[in-house]
């Protein structure tokens, strides 16, 4: 069983999912002896792009988290060391 193909990801590959819709309703024989082989293999060309092209953007989107999220972790850092080294500086001078 496969994923529903008409979703809300693969609208740019609507027109050549819906040839191949029709060219399937054309009947058993005519998709058995191979008349539907090209509208699929274009289908799949149509859908890979779409698949590479939206886990790019999650690939992408992920870094710019993930840069965003290490810069707070930096600041907390540095914050978290900024109080800290006063209080060992006066703690040597009451030595």
């Amino acid at each position: 069983m496969h994923s529903h193909l008409h979703t809300p990801y693969n609208v740019n590959c609507e027109e050549i999912m819906t040839a191949l819709d029709e060219c399937h309703a054309k009947g058993f024989l005519y998709k058995a002896v191979g008349n539907c082989n090209d509208i699929k293999r274009e289908v799949n060309k149509c859908l890979a792009a779409e698949r590479y092209d939206r886990a790019k953007r999650n690939r992408d989107e992920a870094r710019s988290n993930r840069r965003r999220i290490e810069d707070i972790w930096a600041r907390e850092r540095a914050a978290d060391q900024a109080p800290n080294a006063g209080s060992e500086n006066a703690g040597d001078s009451k030595q």
